[in-house]
């Protein structure tokens, strides 16, 4: 009998029909992009061919969505077992999170019809960062598919099928320690190509992949962190705080790891005064190191890590961290050269808000009906 099962309730509720709301106002937008081209939404130009979509949902989104990835080399690689009950909500997440953002490169793609071209061998420029991270993110969605599969199969009863998957899963794991982290490596790599164009601050170009994945298993330990405090707090169940504090530690050495390979490759490259320099890049660098501070100064202390509200707090400020490194890095300190400024547009947030609001629906419809949370965790 399987240790998972629904957590049940009612699907209506009123969180539910706030997503639902934006979720249609977002449809509106989305239509018109497709409609009417993307000028009609996105205020991207020549200097700013990257917009919230891309920035948001593939380059965040993914670092975001790896709390699959981040519980794959826990349980799987390290052998921490008891880590397993928080796999499947795990996965869920790190499903619709590289999912909705490979949905989410769809809206800025000019020919977004022609994105099965990337599918097909002869069409591969080998030389290109991005041909290696539109096939790592499309082939994980689909391992994410195949590892997730068990909690479909175990709902409509399909026992040999889960038999059979079962002896080729630890392929399909594999493959999910292996994608994400080349993935993620190339997003670095692909700070390194834009060269002068990215502050000073943020451009450190050899270290750039191991800093990509550094923050992409930061962020991968702290949703899990966030995901089970919530689910503990909405659908009830005991209390996991002794197990998360652990993956809190975690997160914060590779935090220690990600600031010290900073702040020395900074200092060799002579660029630490510009940390004061007054200016807008030095102020988001001192905001971003504040935040990925705070939750070391919470979980240094015994007493605060074992304290959910302190540790969910220690979570957050992390997810926040490593996702403003990722939007200064990409973004907010990013100099195209003179003439070229960009704001997302009204559009752009709705659909952006639009992509988000459907995760969170669909997310609160399959734990509610399918064996997602582990039967110790729900009652």
């Amino acid at each position: 009998m399987s240790t998972y099962k629904p957590i049940g309730g009612r699907i209506l509720t009123p969180t539910f029909i706030f997503f639902s709301i934006i979720v249609a106002i977002s449809i509106y937008f989305m239509a018109q992009r497709f409609i009417y081209g993307m000028g009609s939404v996105a205020n991207i130009n020549g200097g700013f061919p990257w917009g919230i979509w891309v920035v948001y949902d593939v380059i965040i989104g993914t670092g975001l969505a790896c709390g699959g990835y981040a519980l794959a080399f826990t349980v799987y690689v390290f052998n921490k077992g008891k880590y397993h009950p928080l796999v499947r909500p795990a996965l869920l997440a790190s499903l619709f999170g590289y999912a909705l953002g490979g949905f989410g490169a769809i809206f800025d793609m000019g020919r977004w019809w022609q994105f099965y071209n990337i599918m097909l061998p002869w069409n591969w420029n080998f030389n290109s960062v991005m041909l290696e991270v539109g096939l790592c993110v499309s082939l994980y969605i689909i391992v994410l598919i195949i590892e997730f599969s068990p909690v479909f199969l175990e709902k409509i009863g399909a026992q040999g099928l889960i038999k059979v998957l079962d002896k080729v899963l630890f392929f399909f794991i594999a493959l999910g320690v292996l994608l994400p982290t080349m993935h993620q490596s190339s997003l670095g790599s692909m700070l390194i190509i834009m060269g002068y164009k990215i502050d000073p601050l943020w451009q450190v170009m050899q270290f750039q992949p191991l800093l990509a994945v550094l923050t992409a298993l930061i962020m991968g330990y702290s949703i899990v962190i966030f995901e089970a405090s919530f689910s503990k707090a909405s659908f009830g169940g005991p209390n996991e705080t002794p197990l998360l504090a652990v993956l809190g530690k975690v997160a914060v050495g590779l935090m220690f790891a990600f600031l010290a390979i900073r702040f020395v490759v900074l200092g060799v490259q002579g660029k630490l005064g510009l940390i004061f320099a007054g200016d807008f890049s030095s102020l988001m660098f001192l905001i971003e190191t504040a935040l990925f501070i705070i939750p070391a100064l919470i979980i240094a202390l015994p007493s605060q890590r074992q304290n959910p509200s302190k540790l969910l707090i220690a979570a957050v400020s992390m997810l926040f961290a490593g996702a403003l490194y990722r939007f200064n890095a990409f973004l907010f300190t990013y100099d195209p050269g003179p003439g070229y400024s960009y704001f997302p547009s009204v559009s752009e947030i709705m659909v952006t808000l639009g992509v988000i609001s459907i995760e969170i629906l669909a997310y609160l419809v399959i734990v509610k009906t399918m064996p997602v949370f582990h039967r110790g965790e729900h009652a």
